[in-house]
């Protein structure tokens, strides 16, 4: 079989978008395969946060590989918009994650404390805890419930869509090729993956499937555990500009309309809505923003998380099929300027660095 590309990206969402994107840039000639609309694709159903604070419990590494990918945003963004035209929206203002009472905001300050704590000077994310005036004194409409929050200026947010739109725009700019229906059937060694629309060969390969890639991962000698975990988000009529800064729950899109969500389910792959979730969203909402209550809900998703055992992304090169890679993560919008700067030169040169060794599947290995 003649040589297809230099590398195989699995999968044509936000994560392997990115990956490829970053490979291109290294001067791989790369292929990316893609099921198309049928994907059970997060970045469909992404509620935009390029989100810092909170993340990296119980495994520093993630905190800095999350703090390095912000610090890299700004830089990522400005580089699509020359290179293909397209404004993500993305917007560095900083973020607050809103209580409701005071028990959520202790819980809420010992746990950034202690992930600062555990973090390396470089990678450390500085938080605030506010108080009731805190908070609204950066957003003038929250209700007499919310009790304080927290703040960090390494927050932000993007439109998901739009970002996805440059990351397609920007790899086919620079030679990069998109097959799409092409769910794959088998990987064998060589890499010679067969696919419904074909076989094709390349000399290294990336799993960037996100649920599917549980399925693809034994083909190639790697472990991949991760399971679907549903939100539901609704989205409303367009409002004059008053949220400027993102929140946990709502946020403000560049296009004037409000998202609301933050839903967290286990109910396997059905990705669709229910009423008693959307219901205690929407009460939520109103609590934290009681201007929301006279404002019409245009559209409601679900989506699907790619959920791993502890919740933190999953990198490793295959030792029995060197060339191999598999990446995943439920962050695909927040780690997206590291899977493209710091992931796809890694793999470009054939390995990945000593400091992503924390995110190896073996942490999950009982025996």
């Amino acid at each position: 079989m003649r040589m297809t590309a230099d590398v195989i990206v699995i999968g044509g969402g936000l994560v392997g978008m990115a990956i490829a994107t970053g490979l291109q840039r290294e001067g791989a000639d790369v292929l990316v395969l893609d099921e198309g609309d049928v994907a059970h694709r997060a970045s469909r159903g992404n509620f935009g946060l390029v989100w810092v604070q909170g993340k990296g419990a119980g495994m520093p590494a993630y905190a800095g590989w999350t703090r390095r990918s912000a610090d890299l945003w700004p830089g990522f963004a400005d580089r699509l918009k020359q290179e293909t035209g397209i404004d993500v929206g993305y917007r560095k203002v900083g973020g607050i994650d809103i209580a409701l009472d005071e028990a959520d905001l202790d819980e809420r300050r010992g746990k950034l404390a202690a992930i600062a704590a555990a973090a390396p000077a470089e990678t450390r994310v500085d938080f605030e805890i506010l108080d009731r005036n805190g908070v609204r004194d950066i957003l003038p409409d929250v209700g007499p419930e919310v009790v304080g929050g927290s703040w960090t200026a390494h927050d932000g947010h993007v439109s998901p869509l739009l970002l996805l739109r440059a990351l397609v725009t920007g790899f086919r700019n620079d030679g990069g090729r998109i097959e799409t229906e092409a769910s794959v059937e088998r990987i064998a060694k060589g890499f010679s993956v067969m696919t419904a629309k074909g076989s094709f060969l390349a000399g290294r390969i990336v799993l960037a499937a996100g649920l599917g890639s549980a399925r693809l991962a034994p083909m190639v000698g790697l472990s991949v555990p991760v399971r679907p975990q549903r939100g539901q988000v609704m989205i409303t009529e367009r409002q004059a500009p008053r949220l400027h800064h993102p929140t946990n729950w709502v946020r403000q899109t560049v296009e004037g309309t409000i998202q609301i969500g933050d839903s967290h389910e286990e109910a396997g792959f059905d990705d669709g809505v229910t009423t008693p979730v959307l219901r205690d969203i929407a009460r939520r909402a109103v609590r934290a923003f009681p201007f929301l209550d006279g404002v019409r809900i245009l559209r409601c998703w679900g989506a699907l998380r790619v959920m791993s055992p502890d919740g933190c992304p999953i990198y490793r090169q295959s030792e029995t099929m060197p060339g191999a890679f598999a990446a995943t993560c439920h962050s695909g919008v927040t780690l997206a300027a590291a899977h493209a700067g710091l992931l796809a030169p890694m793999i470009a040169r054939g390995t990945l660095d000593p400091s992503m060794e924390p995110f190896s599947p073996t942490r999950f290995d009982t025996s």
